[in-house]
């Protein structure tokens, strides 16, 4: 240190004496060690005192230097340092979305085209200013180009024939509605004529949804009249002044969504759109295992107490980078990237191909602008079903009564309740095929579109349903349709009974954030007549689901029921192809018993299943209703199954090569390849041809696929 003292002095320069701090207080020294020792360093042991001291203490570990010369390291050159810093900010404060030229009245456009497309060119009045309000409250607080951005992707799935499945509250607005971002129409519930377009609205609340208003025609000119609306509040998505930054999340179809980002990329430019970080820190599970491994390899028992105390210690510390599965971060155009954050490949893996932000997005979130364009089933599912049935999704009734059966028993189906292990026709339908929805559905036993969506928002909220509204509606103080489900039920039931909507909205905030009822709210709900099981139910909840979020989701799942009750064979063709990996066809296409059989092997494992054994059981159950409803699998074809589809057959439905236990995708992929350039003479040709592994082969012959087949490209002479 004197050396480096002493060329300071010769170049002019000033040195300073630092701790290069590692953590604040000298007994947290046993974090790191734990930490090091966790990830395999051998020096764990060996450290240095990397604490936050104080002046005094760094003046006497300096002091060998001399009072003055100690003095003038440790304080008077660190100050001149400090004070010689500009004021700057490592994130720019304010809020820099990317701009795109006219996209206020492109916006406005789109939205009253649309709307008049729909309603007539005289907008009903509850529509005008619906509409009117908030395309005002989006472009005054300049969020039109976030609605653009979204309208385009959208779009681009939808031509490209991938419909997009909205998440979050933006089907909370009628702006996003008729800019095709969600197809969750939030007016009230109301009939419109799709010939000569008469409306009428249904204001008083008798119905939750405009999908469970009864049949009727125009009175005008006698055509069915369409049926739309969930009553869901502009409030909730952009806040009562309109001005909260609105977060558009849409779910893609696995295979669309890379497409979409691409294309993101292509609208903005080149170095304008990169994958959103994630920091990856270090989780309870981890963090347990780290200080029991520390301790029993040193040989030493430390109480319960005090090991967790040093869990505490070692959560929530930095342990990899990551990326976001769909979080994509827009920088504008007259700006850089690094005028926000650093940018790196994600786990410093130059191989990955991908550059995110190096800060977590969290921390640069409200400065440029995060798009989610997520990856989901549900898209590629109604995708795959129209594919097979040549039925368009957008034709598909939302009230059909075969359908709605499904939700309450399996006999719509032609099953009857004891021939499966289910009491609902529900299996394999998103949202409604888990055991703990379906046990739901038995309780709450629905019987419209809204109370579906309302079992949606109980399933997805956090202290919703158990010991809330599953006590309510058992003890008998309301039925399904009237316990708190979702956040919207609260603004919306407050205001019907008499509150200002201004505290309604500030009530509903509390408490889908889970911060209960002020006694103010009690009052004010009291005086209003609301019934003490409900100011009860808003102090016990947690978190919970917005209404839009529901209906988007329930909306596709009645979707898919529909194919389900009247196409079912592309329905489970559908269904496998997804779950795929979880199928065997080596145990399934041996028939109902032998199905069985499995089903209670595995359950009879109890806790100790895999994850893959708990998939394993799902899909064994639905291919037994399959069976149960008179339908069946063929055995997979060397030449006639795909890699990785299942396919519809007049002997029945035919597994991929990928449904066998052992067949890779890869495997799979390449026999079919190589099929196309002619039969295989052999299995020899099979292997030498498509590359496979000898495990492959012995599926295939363990399945019957490689019947008749010789060993070898050699023919023996002894059997011409």
């Amino acid at each position: 240190n004197r050396k480096i003292l002493s060329l300071g002095d010769k170049l002019n320069k000033l040195t300073l004496a630092t701790g290069d701090v590692h953590f604040l207080e000298e007994e947290d020294e046993v974090y790191r060690r734990i930490l090091m020792a966790g990830q395999g360093f051998e020096d764990a042991e060996n450290q240095a005192p990397l604490y936050l001291k104080t002046t005094d203490e760094m003046l006497e570990d300096f002091s060998y230097l001399g009072e003055e010369r100690a003095y003038e390291v440790v304080v008077k050159n660190t100050n001149i340092i400090t004070d010689s810093v500009e004021h700057i900010l490592p994130i720019p404060k304010g809020t820099f979305p990317p701009i795109i030229e006219g996209s206020d009245e492109e916006l406005r456009n789109i939205c009253n085209d649309k709307a008049k497309s729909i309603y007539g060119d005289k907008l009903p009045e509850i529509v005008e200013k619906r509409l009117e309000r908030e395309l005002n409250s989006i472009i005054g607080n300049g969020y039109s180009v976030m609605y653009i951005i979204a309208q385009k992707l959208v779009w681009k799935s939808n031509e490209d024939g991938y419909l997009v499945g909205s998440r979050g509250s933006v089907g909370s607005s009628f702006a996003a509605t008729m800019a095709g971002i969600t197809e969750v129409n939030p007016l009230v519930p109301h009939y419109i004529c799709p010939n000569c377009k008469y409306s009428e609205f249904i204001e008083d609340g008798s119905y939750g949804s405009g999908y469970d208003l009864p049949d009727k025609s125009c009175p005008n000119c006698r055509t069915n009249l369409t049926k739309d609306g969930h009553d869901i509040p502009f409030e909730v998505f952009l806040g009562f002044e309109g001005d909260k930054e609105p977060d558009i999340d849409l779910n893609f179809a696995g295979e669309e969504q890379g497409i979409c980002m691409k294309y993101t990329e292509e609208l903005f430019g080149k170095g304008k759109v990169y994958r959103a970080g994630t920091i990856g820190t270090i989780a309870d599970k981890t963090a347990y295992g780290f200080v029991k491994n520390y301790f029993e390899d040193k040989g030493v028992n430390k109480r319960r107490a005090e090991i967790d105390r040093l869990i505490q210690g070692c959560l929530g510390v930095k342990r990899t980078s990551g990326q976001h599965p769909g979080g994509v971060m827009i920088v504008p155009g007259d700006k850089d990237i690094h005028d926000f954050t650093p940018v790196q490949y994600p786990a410093n893996n130059d191989k990955s191909g991908t550059i995110t932000t190096h800060f977590d997005y969290h921390s640069i979130s409200g400065r440029i602008l995060k798009l989610d364009l997520l990856g989901h089933d549900t898209p590629s599912i109604i995708r795959m079903l129209e594919d097979f049935t040549e039925v368009n999704s957008k034709d598909v009734p939302t009230d059909d009564s075969d359908t709605m059966k499904i939700f309450t028993s399996p006999e719509i189906l032609g099953i009857k309740l004891n021939e499966i292990n289910c009491e609902t026709g529900t299996l394999a339908i998103p949202e409604f095929g888990t055991p703990f929805v379906r046990q739901m559905i038995m309780d709450t036993k629905p019987k419209s579109f809204s109370d579906l969506v309302r079992i949606s928002g109980l399933s997805h909220g956090t202290d919703v349903w158990i010991n809330n509204a599953q006590e309510v509606i058992r003890q008998g103080h309301a039925l399904i349709g009237e316990v708190i489900s979702t956040r919207d039920d609260i603004m919306v039931y407050l205001i019907q009974k008499g509150v200002e909507k201004k505290k309604a909205f500030d009530i509903m905030e509390r408490v889908r954030k889970g911060k209960g009822l002020r006694e103010e709210d009690e009052e004010v709900m009291k005086k209003q007549d609301v019934p003490q099981w409900y100011i009860d139910s808003c102090n016990k909840i947690k978190y919970m689901f917005p209404k839009a979020h529901a209906v988007a989701y329930v909306t596709m799942s009645v979707k898919i029921a529909y194919f389900k009750v009247h196409y079912p064979e592309a329905f489970y063709a559908t269904y496998f192809t997804i779950k795929v990996e979880d199928f065997d066809a080596e145990i399934i296409t041996k028939g109902e018993n032998n199905i069985l059989n499995n089903i209670k092997t595995l359950e009879e494992k109890g806790n100790d299943k895999t994850a893959k054994e708990k998939n394993l059981i799902t899909v064994l159950e639905v291919a037994f209703e399959m069976y149960k409803r008179g339908y069946k699998f063929t055995k997979v074809d060397l030449y006639k199954s795909d890699d990785r589809k299942f396919l519809l057959t007049e002997d029945g439905i035919l597994p991929p090569l990928s449904a066998l236990q052992g067949v890779g995708a890869n495997a799979a992929a390449s026999i079919k390849a190589e099929r196309e350039n002619g039969e295989f003479i052999s299995i020899e040709d099979i292997i030498k041809r498509a590359k496979v592994s000898k495990t492959v082969i012995e599926v295939l012959e363990k399945h019957g696929s490689l019947k008749n087949m010789d060993k070898t490209n050699q023919i023996s002479i002894f059997n011409v």
